[in-house]
């Protein structure tokens, strides 16, 4: 008889540590897992800058956004946007930068210019 009440009550506590411990580290998962989410950063951020683009490279530059040093963006920086989707960071200070992206607000100017003037000639 006192073999059936130690299997019993040994049988209840082995239990009990099980829940337990499957609580436990339910909990510490869970908490890994939203530690880590939490120090996910979703920016793009270049962290260095291609030296020159080759003149036909430039060639394929569509457009470009520039990059500031607020949020989680340490260097300050211009993503030039091939057009296939390729991207290369470049300093903003670099003198054939400001060349490429003066070229490439030019561009984009006419084009909207050439799209009116095409827009006046289909409504006469």
């Amino acid at each position: 008889m006192n073999d059936f009440f130690f299997f019993v009550f040994s049988r209840a506590a082995s239990t009990d540590f099980t829940m337990r411990f499957n609580t436990l580290f339910f909990l510490v998962i869970l908490s890994c897992l939203c530690l880590t989410l939490a120090q996910v950063s979703y920016e793009d951020c270049c962290l260095k800058y291609v030296k020159h683009l080759g003149k036909n490279t430039q060639k394929h530059v569509s457009t470009y956004r520039r990059q500031k040093t607020d949020g989680g963006c340490n260097i300050p920086a211009v993503i030039l946007i091939m057009r296939k989707g390729r991207k290369f960071c470049a300093d903003p200070n670099e003198k054939w930068v400001k060349d490429l992206l003066h070229k490439i607000d030019a561009k984009s100017s006419k084009k909207v210019f050439m799209g009116e003037i095409c827009m006046k000639c289909a409504n006469r």
